[in-house]
């Protein structure tokens, strides 16, 4: 079972852009469809981003698309998120997250993921 950092997260003006990345552990990494969630204070954790094992499918929530892209590097045992066009409403800490299911190339379901990160804060200045 993998072992999930990330970092990257920090304080930004609105309109700016930060990259995330999240390590994993292990050499198994490519088994896992990866995903991208946050949650702000009083709120649910929510679904960002996530990106097939591959990397050659992804998909995004309606309120970051345009905006972020998830990407990953196998080879590094690494996925990444770049967020650009900053908004306040964006502020929140960011987990990625693992899923090792072979059933489909990937999920938004929060429930469906095996391994969690510590997670980032991101803070969004207006």
């Amino acid at each position: 079972q993998v072992q999930l950092v990330e970092s990257g997260g920090g304080l930004v003006q609105a309109g700016g852009s930060l990259r995330l990345s999240c390590a994993a552990s292990g050499r198994t990494f490519s088994i896992y469809a990866m995903g991208w969630f946050r949650q702000a204070p009083g709120k649910e954790r929510e679904f960002v981003a996530t990106i097939s094992r591959s990397g050659g499918r992804t998909y995004y929530a309606d309120s970051v698309k345009g905006r972020f892209t998830i990407s990953r590097d196998n080879a590094k045992n690494t996925v990444y998120l770049q967020m650009n066009s900053l908004k306040p409403e964006d502020t929140a800490v960011y987990y990625c997250a693992a899923d090792r299911s072979v059933n489909y190339y990937y999920t938004t379901d929060k429930n469906k993921y095996d391994v969690w990160g510590q997670g980032t804060q991101v803070t969004v200045s207006s």
